[in-house]
C-alpha cells in the first residue's frame, strides 16, 4: 500500500508568512505537513478538501499562539497534532504533552514526535477528564474539541494556580465565552478573553480564548 494518498497538486503552495513565524525550525514545519499529505486521509487525520487551506487554515492557525505558551503545556485532544506537534516545532524551549483518547492517533503523534526529533513532546493516550495530574500545567491548550463550555471542564483542572487557557476558536469564540459562564465560575477563571492573532503576519486571523485559572 503507498503511502502517497493526497494528490500534491493539490496542496497549498506554502506562504511567505511560514518562514517568518517558524523562523529556523520552518523545515520541520515542511517536513510535518508534507507527512500530513502524505497520510492525513489514510489514517482519518485530515481529508483531502483540506489540502487547498492546509498551511493558512491549519499549519499557521495552529502556530500563531507560540508566543502565548511556555513551561509545560498540555494539548487536550491532539488528534492529528494540530496545534500540538506544530507548537513544539515552534518553541522547542517549552514542553508539551499531547493527550489523545485514540491509538491510531497516539501512535501518528508519536511517530511524527520521532521522525522530527522532537525531544520536547511527551505523548499520552487518555481522555483529557481521566489524565492523572502529577504536575500541574502552566498552559491548557486545545483545538477543534468541543465547545468552550464544555473544554473548560476537560483543560482547567490540569493547570496549576496562576496558570492559563489557550483555547484555539473560531469566529464565534466571544458567543461561547457567554454560553460558558456557568463553567467560568466554576472553574474560578478570570480575564477570560479573545485574542485575535495573525494580524501582523498577514495571515487568516487565528482566535484564542485566554483565560487564567484561579487558586
Amino acid at each position: 500500500m503507498t503511502e502517497a494518498v493526497f494528490d500534491p497538486s493539490l496542496v497549498e503552495a506554502e506562504p511567505a508568512s511560514a518562514a517568518v513565524i517558524f523562523g529556523d525550525r520552518i523545515e520541520l514545519a515542511r517536513e510535518f505537513t508534507g507527512q500530513l499529505v502524505a497520510r492525513g486521509d489514510e489514517l482519518g487525520l485530515i481529508g483531502p478538501r483540506e489540502l487547498p487551506q492546509l498551511w493558512t487554515r491549519h499549519i499557521l492557525n495552529s502556530a500563531l499562539p507560540a508566543p502565548l505558551v511556555n513551561g509545560r503545556v498540555v494539548d487536550v485532544g491532539s488528534g492529528a497534532g494540530l496545534p500540538g506537534i506544530v507548537l513544539a516545532i515552534a518553541r522547542p524551549d517549552v514542553h508539551f504533552t499531547l493527550i489523545e483518547p485514540m491509538e491510531r492517533r497516539t501512535n501518528w503523534l508519536q511517530s511524527q514526535v520521532d521522525l522530527l526529533e522532537l525531544a520536547n513532546v511527551t505523548v499520552v493516550r487518555a481522555r483529557g477528564e481521566d489524565y492523572e495530574v502529577v504536575e500541574p500545567f502552566d498552559v491548557a491548550t486545545a483545538r477543534a474539541v468541543s465547545a468552550l463550555r464544555t473544554l473548560i471542564p476537560l483543560t482547567a483542572p490540569l493547570v496549576r494556580s496562576g496558570g492559563e487557557l489557550a483555547l484555539l476558536k473560531g469566529a464565534r469564540a466571544a458567543e461561547e465565552i457567554e454560553k460558558a459562564a456557568k463553567a467560568i465560575r466554576k472553574y474560578r477563571l478570570t480575564d477570560v478573553r479573545v485574542e485575535e492573532l495573525g494580524h501582523a503576519e498577514g495571515v487568516e486571523v487565528t482566535r484564542v480564548v485566554r483565560a487564567t485559572v484561579d487558586p
